[in-house]
């Protein structure tokens, strides 16, 4: 055997397997961004042009440039985002700039949810969320489809039941 392989290093093969969130939560924020967008930039340049000159009316300009931006930043973000099931805990990755990763052992987790707002129900879309004792662990795992939000939901109960057993 070779020296660097999982068996003989005492390791179980434990690579995560990572799952990014589907590209339904991604169109939803874009066409959310894109509403607020359009009527914060029809207020500000409306407003101005109609009570200050017709020059004023290019304000508009301001918030349309800001959400093109703000729209390639939400492509960054949900490419961000992923999650992997591993043997004793859920990891959680996120951020472009600060990324963070979030380590949720199955055996500390007390309350598993699975929610789903208006909006995400119109896209088919739900976000598990996981509780801890601890307030500053608990972690979102958002824009799901709710049949993998209910399977994780379940796995995730399942297992915290397994693991906490024990304790």
């Amino acid at each position: 055997m070779e020296t660097g392989s999982p068996e003989t290093s005492g390791g179980t093969r434990d690579e995560p397997e990572w799952r990014g969130l589907p590209p339904g939560l991604l169109r939803m924020r874009r066409l959310l961004l894109a509403l607020w967008t359009g009527l914060i930039a029809l207020l500000v340049g409306l407003l101005p042009g109609v009570l200050a000159g017709p020059g004023w009316a290019a304000l508009a300009l301001v918030p349309l440039a800001a959400g093109a931006w703000c729209r390639r930043l939400l492509g960054r973000n949900w490419r961000s985002w992923r999650y992997a099931e591993r043997a004793d805990d859920l990891l959680i990755s996120r951020g472009v700039l600060w990324r963070e990763e979030t380590v949720v052992p199955y055996g500390r987790m007390q309350l598993v949810e699975v929610t789903s707002g208006p909006v995400e129900r119109h896209f088919g879309l739900a976000s598990v969320q996981l509780h801890t004792a601890a307030a500053a662990t608990d972690a979102v795992i958002p824009g799901l489809d709710p049949a993998e939000a209910e399977r994780l939901r379940d796995r995730l109960t399942e297992l915290g039941e397994a693991r906490s057993a024990g304790l």
